[in-house]
């Protein structure tokens, strides 16, 4: 028995629940949610990689799909024949990536589509935004991804990452949080996006560590899960995107693993999948992300994950991305 007790993972019962999503395609909700396939394929395939199963599905079919995914314009759309979007171009990097296969698309034309998501607005102290689309849609989340994309290629410095600090430094409340614009109430999501992009741009002496990680720590409830903003249910999906955010804080032990585990495991459809909480419908997104939030508090079995990029920890040394935590404060690890 493990320090998490019996609280077991059924391990084979998710990998068939993974690889029988693209099966039902009689079902209405397959095709609406066509828009997220590229997601789907990647939330899928951290899960399968995490739980130590990458073979699960087929691995050439799924490159020449999100190859087809990509557009004139560089960037990725969620489905083909969809318009590009720095989402779907992240989940679509992150997947060529983790199949070992991001040399068959052309880094210049994403770093070219990234960039020219970029803006300055002189009338905001010097702040760079980033937008999802051509359509102008801004928030922290995009100027993670905009950060994270381009260091898969090394084309990070070709961006005004300056200014893009600032924005996010001006997205920081006084709880310590960051919201998803600057006056934007925070959200556990958006602290994740905004400690990761900092992250990636050596720059996490913009966090009050003290304040962000206790508002963090207090996400936990008394059943073990977290809520992304005080006042709100428990979800599985925040075993990451808060425990993703304690990690990068080295503050991860400020939260009860063995609760958590208790939580998420509780989750679980006894047929394969994780729901958002117990008694729910399973899905993709929180299997995925419910895995990974165990893969951080070291569940036995699993593979460890990346906090920053959320794939596995081998394949972002691989890559040679893991080199964010040498820019990590020397006073957290104290």
């Amino acid at each position: 028995m493990t320090m998490f007790g019996t609280n077991q993972l059924l391990v084979d019962k998710h990998v068939e629940f993974i690889q029988n999503l693209d099966k039902k395609q009689d079902g209405l909700e397959y095709w609406m949610t066509e828009h997220l396939r590229v997601s789907g394929i990647y939330w899928g395939l951290v899960a399968l990689f995490l739980l130590d199963r990458p073979q699960a599905l087929d691995h050439e079919q799924i490159i020449a799909y999100v190859r087809g995914c990509q557009n004139a314009d560089g960037g990725f759309g969620g489905h083909t024949h969809h318009d590009s979007h720095l989402l779907y171009t992240m989940s679509s990097v992150q997947i060529l990536s983790m199949l070992n296969a991001l040399d068959q698309i052309d880094g210049k034309k994403v770093t070219k589509y990234v960039l020219s998501l970029q803006q300055t607005n002189k009338q905001t102290n010097g702040q760079t935004t980033v937008c999802g689309d051509v359509w102008g849609e801004h928030d922290t989340r995009f100027a993670f991804i905009a950060m994270a994309v381009l260091s898969f290629f090394n084309t990070q410095d070709q961006l005004d990452t300056n200014g893009i600090v600032e924005y996010i430094r001006g997205a920081m409340n006084y709880d310590g949080g960051f919201g998803s614009k600057p006056g934007g109430e925070s959200h556990a999501a958006q602290v994740y996006t905004c400690v990761a992009a900092l992250a990636v741009a050596g720059r996490l002496d913009v966090v009050d560590r003290d304040r962000l990680s206790g508002w963090l720590a207090e996400r936990q409830l008394l059943c073990g899960g977290m809520n992304g903003r005080p006042q709100k249910l428990e979800d599985v999906c925040y075993a990451w995107w808060v425990g993703s955010a304690l990690d990068i804080l080295r503050r991860r032990h400020w939260i009860s693993a063995e609760k958590l585990v208790e939580f998420v495991v509780s989750a679980q459809d006894e047929k394969g999948g994780i729901a958002d909480r117990p008694g729910d419908v399973a899905d993709v997104y929180h299997t995925c992300f419910g895995i990974a939030g165990l893969s951080l508090v070291r569940y036995p079995g699993l593979n460890e994950v990346d906090p920053v990029y959320c794939m596995p920890r081998s394949v972002v040394r691989r890559l040679g991305l893991h080199k964010w935590q040498d820019k990590v404060p020397e006073s957290w690890s104290q």
